[in-house]
C-alpha cells in the first residue's frame, strides 16, 4: 500500500522556499542599488526614478537601459559607479545610544 502524502508538510516546505526566494530577491535588489551608486539618492528620489522608469513605454529607451545594464554586469559600468560613490562623502556614524536613521544618504535628515 502507498504511503499517504503529507500535504501540510509539503505546503509548509513550499511556503518556506517562497519566503527564502523573496528574501534573496530583496537582498539582491539592495545590493544592486548599492553597487550601482543609487544609494546616493534619497529614498523618495529613488522611488520617483523607479516609478518613472516603470511607467516608460519607449522601446528604444528600454533597449538603451538594457545595454547599459548589461555593460554594468559585465564589469564595464561598475568602475564608473564606484567612482561616483567614492566622490560622495559618507556621513559620520551616530554616537552610541542615539537614534540611528533608516537611510544614511544625501537628502536624509
Amino acid at each position: 500500500m502507498r504511503k499517504p502524502r503529507d500535504y501540510d508538510a509539503e505546503l509548509k516546505a513550499l511556503t518556506d522556499k517562497a519566503k527564502q526566494l523573496k528574501c534573496r530577491k530583496v537582498t539582491q535588489l539592495g545590493e544592486l542599488v548599492t553597487a550601482s551608486g543609487a544609494d546616493a539618492f534619497s529614498p523618495e528620489e529613488l522611488a520617483g526614478i523607479l516609478l518613472d522608469a516603470a511607467g516608460n513605454t519607449d522601446a528604444a529607451r528600454k533597449e538603451a537601459w538594457r545595454k547599459r545594464g548589461a555593460a554594468f554586469f559585465s564589469g564595464e559600468g561598475k568602475a564608473k559607479a564606484r567612482q561616483r560613490t567614492e566622490r560622495e562623502p559618507r556621513r559620520a556614524a551616530p554616537e552610541p545610544g542615539s537614534a540611528q536613521p533608516l537611510f544614511d544618504g544625501p537628502g536624509s535628515a
